[in-house]
């Protein structure tokens, strides 16, 4: 279970957010080719910064960070995530990954992907 300290600091282990039920948040709408469909539930969100946990079903889709980044942890599944610039980085369990505001790429997701995650806007 999410534990909270004195000061309300939420904490979530990986096993935790492995766990944690999610709300449907329906089709990606950037997939190429086939329906990819993701999942997630928001655990903290104050003005520019957002933390939750996401999934998503394996398949292809467009990412554009336009005017907001993201930090996350892979707990479950595989992806590899190919910038517009040709630069790669492949992601598996135990993986953190910064996406800096102004990236864009595609993201194939091999295997069903969970991840705990900190989105912040830039604008």
């Amino acid at each position: 279970m999410a534990t909270t300290t004195g000061l309300g600091a939420l904490a979530v282990t990986p096993d935790e957010a492995a766990a944690m039920a999610l709300e449907d948040w329906g089709e990606i709408p950037s997939a190429v080719g086939a329906t990819v469909r993701n999942r997630g539930r928001v655990t903290w969100s104050e003005g520019p910064i957002e933390v939750g946990v996401w999934e998503c079903d394996a398949g292809r889709f467009r990412a554009a960070f336009a005017d907001r980044g993201e930090v996350f942890q892979v707990v479950s599944g595989r992806m590899t995530c190919t910038g517009d610039d040709g630069a790669t980085i492949e992601a598996a369990p135990g993986s953190a990954c910064t996406f800096p505001p102004g990236w864009t790429g595609e993201w194939r997701v091999d295997e069903p992907l969970r991840k705990i995650y900190c989105e912040f806007k830039t604008g």
